[in-house]
């Protein structure tokens, strides 16, 4: 038996890797799952919502956890981490035969008391990160090890990857909630110039961002002109990209949808933008993406670099050094992307379609290697001590 205390949610990368977790757990121990609230509109899909209902932990006993009268049980604990911080998520300290927490993160200046934090309340930290793992052991937390997210591959497949529409265009996909770390200014900017060279080219964005602190942290972007007037999403993004000089007659703009949606529009692009400035895991957008068999320009910096290489992608490799402050403090250095480098390797892809289908093949191959099932075997093996 498991204790897993993970997030749930489906258009949403900790939404998707939680209840990816419990599904794939299940098929090698019995799982008691501990999370929020949630819904069948939370899930998407009858059958999971009723599978990861089955799978919740009884009323009772999740009380006793959550006032605190029980304290520990005589079972593994697998629980998500709220952030850097390495807090324990919901704040439920729940000590086990064994304890692992599983965090992403992308602020890598941490204070000592975070790295106490992870003393106390695990016997291990697992990171989705090669990267989140070296910044632990880089500040003196020993007991770390890194688990890669995975894909469905019942879903994001190169099956049929061939356009449905607009084929007849060279048609650019940018994803991943909108806000600076995810470099969406810098698509924005190396997409204009394609555009002013080229009359065939479209964009494809799916940038949806809930949390509004986030998603105006654009607003210290050096290469764009950020500006929001309205609380509508469409209209929002729409303004952005027009202030910008983008031509929203080439645009489609997307609204959140469950994650098992998204093949169809990957499939009906031809090359992903992802110039991300930092990434605490593997990119869960970038996995499916590539898993599809389509191929990337993506910044081989954090996450990215477990993930991408010469040959299942185009790199952007040239970087310099870029300071984030919180209360006048620094607490993060990122890899800010050459703009020049992106705009030339979207240029490439224009430019040499032939190969860069080739890029996308592999693409497939290597992400089909990355599953849930493989993540979830790893994450049991940490947690029952048999690695």
């Amino acid at each position: 038996m498991i204790y897993a205390i993970l997030p749930i949610g489906n258009n949403f990368g900790w939404g998707t890797c939680g209840k990816y977790l419990v599904k794939e757990l299940s098929e090698f121990a019995e799982v008691k799952y501990i999370t929020e609230q949630f819904g069948i509109n939370a899930i998407g899909d009858e059958m999971e919502f009723h599978f990861l209902k089955s799978k919740l932990i009884g009323k009772i006993e999740a009380d006793q956890i959550s006032n605190g009268s029980i304290k520990r049980v005589n079972h593994p604990v697998l629980q998500a981490i709220n952030n850097h911080s390495l807090i324990p998520c919901y704040g439920i300290k729940l000590k086990g035969s064994f304890k692992a927490g599983y965090t992403f993160f992308e602020e890598n200046l941490l204070l000592p008391e975070y790295i106490q934090n992870g003393r106390d309340n695990y016997d291990i930290v697992i990171t989705g990160s090669k990267w989140c793992e070296e910044v632990l052991r880089k500040h003196g937390l020993e007991t770390v090890t890194t688990v890669m997210q995975g894909v469905d591959p019942r879903i994001f497949n190169p099956s049929f990857s061939d356009k449905e529409f607009f084929k007849d265009r060279f048609v650019v996909f940018s994803g991943g909630k909108f806000e600076l770390r995810k470099g969406h200014d810098l698509a924005i900017k190396a997409y204009k110039a394609l555009q002013d060279r080229h009359d065939d080219v479209m964009l494809v964005n799916s940038w949806y961002n809930m949390w509004p602190d986030s998603m105006n942290t654009m607003a210290a972007s050096q290469y764009i002109k950020f500006e929001i007037e309205s609380k509508d999403y469409v209209t929002t993004m729409n303004k952005v990209l027009r202030d910008n000089g983008i031509d929203l007659n080439r645009v489609i703009t997307m609204l959140p949808r469950p994650n098992a949606m998204m093949p169809r529009i990957y499939k009906n692009t031809d090359v992903g933008l992802f110039p991300n400035r930092c990434e605490g895991g593997t990119n869960l957008v970038l996995m499916e993406y590539m898993a599809c068999g389509k191929p990337v320009i993506a910044s081989y910096n954090s996450g990215h670099k477990d993930i991408l290489n010469s040959n299942n992608s185009k790199m952007i490799e040239d970087m310099k050094p870029m300071e984030i402050k919180r209360d006048a403090r620094t607490v993060a250095v990122w890899d800010d992307p050459n703009l020049e480098e992106t705009i030339s390797h979207l240029e490439w892809a224009y430019q040499n379609k032939d190969e860069l289908k080739l890029i996308g093949t592999q693409a497939g191959k290597d992400l089909g290697q990355h599953t849930w099932k493989k993540s979830a075997e790893h994450f049991f093996k940490i947690v029952t001590n048999t690695c």
